[in-house]
């Protein structure tokens, strides 16, 4: 069974702070990248290309977690929630709206094997 949680975090900048907006999120970076249960954690600009002409919030992060438990720990350390706290939640922050989703690459109908009854340990 895959444990793996991908999250998707949209951020739409108020007008003229998009590269307020990005160099703040690339500040995570690199906390987030000392936690053991991060996989991938990689902040993104849309960029204009004639094959990939769609909508969306122009500030993305691409996060990829070993487990939903390491994601919800990460999502209550300090350094996010303040994050959230000064930067969207904050009347004079720079962020005017915020749209973060978690998936998982599982099919709902997956048989994932029991590897407790198996005597095995997951890695």
């Amino acid at each position: 069974m895959s444990q793996k949680i991908y999250c998707i975090a949209s951020f739409k900048p108020k007008p003229g702070r998009e590269d307020a907006v990005f160099r703040a999120l690339q500040g995570l970076e690199p906390n987030a990248h000392r936690e053991d249960a991060c996989l991938h954690y990689t902040v993104t600009r849309q960029i204009d290309n004639p094959f990939a002409q769609g909508t969306s919030y122009p500030i993305v992060f691409h996060e990829v977690w070993a487990n939903r438990a390491a994601f919800e720990a990460h999502c209550q350390r300090r350094e996010i929630r303040e994050f959230f706290a000064t930067h969207l939640e904050a009347e004079d922050g720079d962020i005017e709206d915020a749209n973060v989703c978690v998936y998982t690459d599982e099919p709902a109908d997956f048989d994932a094997p029991d590897l407790g009854a198996a005597g095995l340990k997951e890695p």
